[in-house]
C-alpha cells in the first residue's frame, strides 16, 4: 500500500468584525479552540469593534459532528465543530493551516506595517497561532495565548529571534479545568527555551473568553 498526497485548490472561510481601511490602526486575528466554529467564537470579541478594532476569525479546516451518529439519532443534535489538527497526518495539517492563515492575512492586511496586529489563540488555537507566528511569514506585534500554551515542537532558535521584541501574554481563568501545574510547568520550560518572559493575566473564571479581561488588552 502506498500513501500519496495531492495538491489542489481549497476554499476556506473566515469571519470578520469591522473593516480595514486607511484609518485602521489595530487588527486582531483570533483563532478558536477545538470543536468551535469561527462565526460563534467571533461574537465574543464584539465589544472590540466599538473601539475601532477590526477582528478576524479564521476557521479550522476540518469539520465534524460534535456527537457521534448513534448519539445524534437519539438527541437530534446536529451541531458541528471545527478542528485545526489532530495527531493524524499532523505535519501536513500544520502546513495546510499555516498556508491558509497566511492567505487570509495577505488578503486583509497585505504588506501594511502601520497597523497594530495582535494574534490571539484560544485553547487549541493557542498552539495553532504560535506555529503561525513562528512561520516568519507575517507581521505582528503581540501574541496572546488564552487558555492554552506554546507547542513543544518549535524551532527554538528561530523562535528566540522572532519573539525577541514581541509582546507575549498568557491569559487563563483560575478555574480552568484543562490547565494544571503540569501544563504551567511546561509553559515555563518552553518560555525559558525561547528566552521570553510572557506576561501573565489570571481572571476569576473557567475555560472561556472573559470580556472584562479582554477589554483591558485594548
Amino acid at each position: 500500500m502506498q500513501e500519496l498526497s495531492i495538491s489542489f485548490n481549497y476554499h476556506g472561510r473566515y469571519f470578520k468584525l469591522g473593516e480595514i481601511n486607511s484609518d485602521t490602526r489595530a487588527v486582531w486575528f483570533v483563532l478558536h479552540g477545538y470543536g468551535q466554529l469561527a462565526q460563534y467564537f467571533l461574537r465574543k470579541f464584539k465589544s472590540l469593534e466599538a473601539h475601532g478594532i477590526c477582528v478576524i476569525a479564521p476557521e479550522g479546516l476540518s469539520h465534524y459532528y460534535l456527537e457521534d451518529a448513534s448519539t445524534r439519532t437519539k438527541t437530534g443534535n446536529t451541531r458541528v465543530g471545527a478542528s485545526w489538527m489532530t495527531r493524524e497526518n499532523r505535519v501536513r495539517d500544520i502546513e495546510n493551516y499555516v498556508t491558509y492563515l497566511d492567505t487570509v492575512f495577505q488578503r486583509e492586511v497585505g504588506s501594511r506595517t502601520d497597523v497594530d496586529v495582535t494574534l490571539l489563540g484560544f485553547s487549541q488555537g493557542a498552539a495553532t497561532v504560535s506555529r503561525w507566528a513562528l512561520s516568519n511569514s507575517i507581521y505582528f506585534r503581540r501574541l496572546i495565548l488564552w487558555a492554552g500554551i506554546l507547542p513543544p515542537d518549535m524551532d527554538f532558535e528561530k523562535g528566540k529571534q522572532l519573539l525577541k521584541n514581541k509582546d507575549v501574554k498568557v491569559i487563563y481563568g483560575k478555574h480552568d479545568p484543562f490547565l494544571n501545574e503540569s501544563r504551567f510547568g511546561e509553559m515555563k520550560s518552553l518560555s525559558e527555551k525561547l528566552e521570553i518572559t510572557a506576561g501573565e493575566i489570571v481572571f476569576d473564571g473557567a475555560h472561556e473568553i472573559h470580556e472584562p479581561t479582554l477589554l483591558t488588552l485594548i
